[in-house]
């Protein structure tokens, strides 16, 4: 090789590692802080919920605290769900706590302890979406899934919503193709995955990042059905109106990240 030519090899070189260098130290061009596509998966999730006069579905939480050594611990609960719109819902809990059962049937909301047979009873709004307030109100109950309970699942989204993207596609979760979004609000972090084909929640996984201990938080959805027929017997239990009434507890002073907790949902710290 001529010296004209290792010169020109040489120039080569620099101009290919000037051209990369000056492509490394260009920002890469920013998305929307609202992706648009991602707007439009999580409204038809809402709205394919919103419209559904009557769902049942399977949830499982699962959710962190430290124990007294610091050490993160992950409890879980499952929850079989059966809701009529406007004023009816049912809850069997089984899981790492207390299992308990809650019926609503428009006019009381009883929370029942089977162990122990024990029940709480109170008069309720007429809506779900005002009972849900009550429960909080009156003994410190809060469904980790109550998002898909209201009858407008975006309506509070929409107002915090600072940031939102779509992911990709997977094929793992839930049994089915479902679209990952992630979003982001004051003090809440999420990532969801949403059948593609039924825009039904199947995982959503959520950080509270103001949380001194930045737990982490997740619900699997499962068994969706919707607008099947529901008997009007669902959403009582002879069993529950029989047992020894107690009053409802209050809720704690502080509200856990994510909303109030159920009261028995959490276990003690080892």
């Amino acid at each position: 090789m001529t010296k004209a030519s290792l010169g020109l090899a040489a120039a080569l070189v620099l101009m290919t590692a000037a051209a990369s260098a000056q492509q490394s130290a260009t920002p890469a061009p920013s998305r929307p802080a609202i992706d648009p596509k991602a707007l439009q998966i999580l409204h038809a999730a809402c709205d394919t919920l919103s419209k559904a006069q009557t769902m049942s579905f399977t949830a499982v939480d699962t959710y962190e605290r430290a124990a007294r050594n610091g050490q993160p611990l992950y409890y879980t609960n499952e929850s079989k769900v059966t809701l009529q719109r406007p004023d009816k819902l049912r809850v069997i809990k089984i899981g790492d706590g207390v299992p308990d059962e809650f019926y609503y049937d428009g006019k009381v909301m009883m929370a029942f302890i089977p162990s122990a047979n024990l029940v709480a009873a109170a008069n309720a709004p007429s809506t779900v979406d005002a009972m849900l307030d009550a429960a909080w109100d009156v003994g410190g109950i809060y469904f980790p899934f109550a998002d898909v309970l209201v009858s407008q699942p975006c309506a509070v989204l929409d107002k915090n919503l600072t940031s939102a993207f779509y992911i990709g596609q997977s094929v793992v979760v839930g049994g089915t193709t479902t679209d990952m979004v992630a979003i982001a609000g004051d003090g809440l972090q999420a990532e969801l995955w949403i059948g593609a084909s039924d825009h039904l929640p199947r995982m959503i996984r959520v950080v509270y990042p103001k949380e001194p201990a930045q737990a982490r938080y997740q619900t699997d959805y499962s068994d969706w059905k919707l607008g099947a027929p529901v008997a009007a017997t669902s959403f009582k239990s002879d069993k529950a109106a029989g047992a020894a009434h107690i009053a409802f507890q209050p809720p704690p002073l502080s509200t856990p990240p994510g909303g109030p907790a159920a009261a028995g949902d959490t276990p003690k710290k080892q």
